[in-house]
């Protein structure tokens, strides 16, 4: 895989809206406030980029415009990491203006750059891995850096500070606390703490014993879900197969499977499904161990294990639950194509090589 090196203090950061134009709207003039100042506390310069802010109804209507943004990113040389600002539900119709550009890829090629976003950016990693780059399932601008309490999220905080250190292993720990999502993102509800638990799981062997090694692949199971098979835009899989954004079964191999679950927080039925469907395109069957994250809210936990149990019955999967990736808070990052060891008696997970390109720092 084809690292980029780690942002360091003063590099310029592109911001990119390459689902939602959710950003662009009034209500949200706030977050992108706030946003663009924790980015300027991490020592970082925000730029956002020219369709990033245009709205709802134009970045729907727009995809070429979404991915022009992140075009422009990646040639730009003064630019040197990529902020998704949130999520979405169609990211798929990037593809074609994206894997059919070959600027675009000899630009990703010649100047890797970080990029870091979690749910429906899943279609973009996976655009990105097609492409030999180590992307970053990690936060965004609007869940994680325009928090709205007071500071941080001390574990997000952690994980955003690590863009800018490059050790050689990183452990990627559970958070002492989780978060509930917020029901009012109003500019009332600045400087309001969220609702919060300690963690009294920390991460559960579901199934497993010894270590396991691979290298990470996944995503949000609704994303991956989709790019099989979508009630809402029935010519996703069509797209998705033919620029290959989903990896062919061999490819998962020699892979440590991440899934995690939308805010939709799909019914257990629902998500048994999608592990199926997962189970059918040869990906399941294939992968050495999976890990699955903490549920948004916590919310059918036990049922999802139950289900991942299930689903990999005949394969005997290793499994580990409850890590701190995807929709619930606080959020890691997880290294897309990097190696890495599940440690299923010490419960543990370890990158273990460095996330970027360049020194390694101590």
């Amino acid at each position: 895989m084809l690292k980029p090196p780690a942002l360091k203090p003063g590099d310029r950061v592109a911001i990119v809206s390459l689902s939602s134009g959710v950003l662009g709207e009034s209500f949200a003039a706030h977050e992108l406030k706030r946003g663009q100042q924790r980015l300027r506390e991490l020592g970082l310069i925000p730029v956002t980029m020219p369709h990033a802010c245009q709205g709802l109804s134009y970045l729907e209507a727009h995809p070429e415009a979404r991915a022009a943004d992140l075009k422009t990113a990646f040639t730009d040389p003064t630019i040197k990491g990529i902020f998704c600002a949130i999520g979405g539900i169609d990211t798929y119709r990037l593809a074609p203006y994206l894997l059919g550009d070959p600027e675009f890829i000899t630009a990703v090629h010649a100047q890797p750059k970080l990029f870091t976003g979690f749910s429906d950016t899943t279609v973009d990693h996976l655009m990105l891995y097609k492409l030999g780059l180590t992307t970053y399932y990690g936060p965004n601008l609007l869940n994680d850096l325009a928090e709205l309490g007071p500071t941080l999220l001390p574990y997000t905080q952690q994980t955003l500070e690590h863009y800018l250190q490059n050790p050689a292993t990183t452990p990627i720990i559970s958070s002492p606390i989780w978060y509930e999502e917020r029901t009012d993102f109003s500019p009332a509800a600045l400087d309001t703490l969220r609702i919060s638990h300690p963690e009294t799981r920390g991460y559960e062997v579901l199934r497993g014993t010894g270590q396991v090694t691979g290298h990470l692949l996944g995503g949000c199971i609704d994303s991956l879900n989709s790019l099989l098979t979508d009630p809402h835009y029935p010519d996703e899989p069509e797209i998705a197969q033919k620029y290959g954004l989903l990896p062919a079964p061999a490819t998962w191999q020699d892979k440590i499977l991440f899934l995690e679950t939308s805010e939709e927080q799909p019914t257990p039925a629902a998500y048994l499904t999608m592990l199926q469907n997962l189970q059918s395109a040869g990906i399941l069957g294939n992968v050495r161990a999976i890990i699955a994250g903490k549920p948004q809210n916590e919310r059918y936990y036990e049922d999802y294990c139950r289900a991942l149990l299930t689903a990999t019955a005949d394969d005997h999967t290793p499994i580990m639950a409850n890590l701190n990736f995807g929709h619930a808070y606080p959020r890691t990052a997880l290294p897309y194509g990097l190696s890495a060891e599940v440690d299923f008696d010490d419960k543990t997970l370890t990158v273990t090589e460095p996330f970027f390109a360049g020194e390694v720092t101590a």
